[in-house]
């Protein structure tokens, strides 16, 4: 079960497009300085830089325990780098290599807000357009937001409302109950004062690409965009990809309790245009050949250069105190934004737009660097492995020439000291922890069901002598409550790959049980019994 995300405040000025105004404007991809189209790549490509990246990611693997990975860099308009390492499951048959599946998970963004800006350009949609005016049967939990959030706010992350992904995470709404429900899930700040990540709000903009184009956002994301660049091995749902049969897939993995196992994939099929789409390594050279050419594929443009370059330019600012990715400290940016799907930064001087991909058991990154044409993407089937962040930066620095660093000891140092800060916080947790205590009704007296107006219904029950709680039918949001002290109970969902979390009941004046908090903040009222 996932936590709602605490929003942070950060103020921004826009200009009348909403785009933030910049002293100078923004390399255009296609126009970067130095070398025609079609030139040959410089040295920094030769076969020397390659090995040193070989050696790098087989030590990372290792000390980061993925059991698979795949690359691709494009420079100059061509692969430079391709190749796949490890396997794609652990104890079975099957070597990884440029042909092999992975989600994309939210890199999926980009393919979004680029559907968005070629129905910019057919004139059905602008970026300001209300959303309402698309989709008038959608609403948010504040009537302003609801009359004035705009399609540039739903890509940018800046509608007002936090995270949401509890409603596609249980699996039991479909898309359109996920959408409705978003009128009782809480504001978090006013439209456009903060930077919030929500993936409920990109398949909103998912929803006006189907109305305005007249077909579904997975079907205009295959015909316009995953056909026209020959990324044949590419699919916009994990179903579309399951349907296929392909052996060549990707397992996902979890660390859990110290042991690295293959899970089961979780879909983002409810929500897609947040980040559905699979791809391979060699496809993903496609699309990035694409996206440095500035949005032309072999000699045609697929979206005008105005509506490409709205994409990556800046859109709202991202506080320091706001950092998306910790990473961001060691790379030493002074100013961090976000476009539409794409995060910004500088870094030595140049431009760079990178996101990352995460679902349970898998990572994904990919980074462009438009003045150099150079693009880097890459996946990996472990959760979080944040050797992802030190392979992006590895690579820009080879193939820029910047002086060499170890970024791979600099993240495990700076992932490895966040995990002992959680350790540390989770011991002061068990300190405080009144121990002797007992709840304060018999088990049977919090059997019952608990619901929020957003998030649903979620159940306990008393099962061989012990309350069971689950939230949804996915057997990885159900699992035993374990008393902790009074009637604060923790639980460990499913196979324990997301860890404890906290589960107390409230009474009420009566001395009967009345709600169910999750995670000590979210209440879910208790539903009247039925006769």
């Amino acid at each position: 079960m996932r936590q709602l995300l605490a929003a942070t405040t950060c103020a921004l000025a826009l200009s009348t497009t909403g785009a933030i105004a910049l002293s100078r404007p923004m390399p255009t991809p296609a126009a970067a300085p130095g070398r025609p189209p079609g030139q040959a790549a410089r040295p920094a490509t030769s076969s020397a830089l390659a090995a040193q990246l070989d050696a790098f990611i087989a030590r990372g693997m290792a000390d980061w325990k993925i059991p698979g990975l795949a690359i691709v860099v494009v420079k100059d308009g061509a692969p430079v780098y391709e190749k796949g390492f490890g396997v794609r499951a652990l104890g079975r048959e099957g070597a990884v290599d440029p042909q092999t599946l992975f989600g994309m998970m939210s890199t999926t963004k980009a393919m979004t807000a680029l559907a968005i800006a070629m129905l910019v350009d057919e004139g059905t949609v602008r970026w300001d357009d209300p959303v309402t005016k698309h989709l008038p049967w959608f609403r948010l939990p504040d009537p302003y937001l609801t009359e004035h959030v705009t399609v540039r706010d739903a890509l940018r992350h800046t509608s007002g409302v936090g995270n949401a992904d509890l409603l596609w995470d249980r699996e039991d709404f479909t898309t359109r109950e996920v959408l409705e429900r978003m009128r009782f899930a809480p504001a978090t700040a006013s439209l456009r004062s903060d930077w919030a990540y929500q993936n409920v709000m990109y398949q909103v903009a998912g929803e006006v690409v189907a109305v305005a184009s007249g077909i579904p956002w997975d079907r205009f994301i295959t015909t316009r965009i995953l056909e026209p660049l020959g990324m044949t091995r590419s699919a916009a749902t994990y179903e579309a990809m399951a349907a296929r049969a392909d052996p060549n897939v990707s397992t996902p993995h979890f660390e859990i309790d110290g042991e690295v196992r293959a899970i089961e994939d979780v879909a983002v099929d409810r929500v897609p245009a947040a980040g559905a789409a699979w791809t391979t390594a060699h496809d993903a050279g496609k699309w990035l050949a694409f996206l440095l050419a500035g949005g032309e594929v072999s000699g045609r443009r697929l979206v005008s250069e105005a509506s490409f370059s709205e994409v990556l330019a800046p859109q709202t600012v991202i506080a320091a105190t706001n950092r998306a990715y910790p990473t961001a400290g060691l790379v030493g940016s002074r100013w961090t934004t976000y476009g539409l799907g794409w995060f910004q930064q500088d870094y030595r001087g140049r431009f760079v737009a990178m996101h990352t991909g995460s679902m349970d058991g898998r990572t994904a990154i990919v980074g462009l660097v438009p003045d150099e044409r150079l693009g880097v993407f890459a996946f990996g089937n472990l959760d979080h492995a944040e050797f992802r962040h030190a392979l992006l930066w590895k690579t820009i620095d080879l193939w820029t020439g910047a002086p060499d660093r170890d970024w791979n000891a600099e993240c495990l140092a700076l992932y490895g000291g966040l995990e002992e800060k959680q350790r540390q916080a989770d011991a002061r947790l068990d300190a405080a922890r009144a121990n002797d205590t007992r709840p304060s009704h018999p088990l049977e007296a919090y059997v019952g069901t608990y619901s929020h107006p957003a998030w649903g219904a979620t159940e306990v029950m008393l099962e061989n002598g012990a309350l069971v709680m689950r939230l949804g039918p996915s057997p990885r949001n159900r699992g035993a409550l374990e008393h902790w002290h009074y009637d604060t109970f923790r639980t460990r969902p499913g196979d324990g790959r997301r860890g404890w979390m906290s589960v107390s009941f409230d009474t009420g004046q009566d001395g009967t049980v009345v709600a169910l908090k999750l995670g000590g903040e979210t209440v879910f009222t208790r539903e009247p019994a039925k006769k």
